[in-house]
């Protein structure tokens, strides 16, 4: 659980970045955005292994 709320953290933290890219343009927030995408990637990566662990260890 500790890791999805890592997710979420990072996704409300990007959202102005998001905003300033997509609408004013700024390629500094597009960068922003990127690493934080990646850094969900791999967050999501993690997650999908402990579950992936978990359901095969509890049969």
């Amino acid at each position: 659980m500790e890791k999805f709320s890592k997710i979420k953290e990072v996704v409300a933290s990007v959202e102005a970045d998001v905003e300033k890219f997509y609408n004013a343009g700024n390629a500094a927030a597009g960068t922003r955005v990127r690493k934080a995408m990646q850094d969900l990637k791999v967050l999501a990566q993690e997650i999908r292994s402990e579950v992936t662990d978990k359901k095969n260890t509890s049969n």
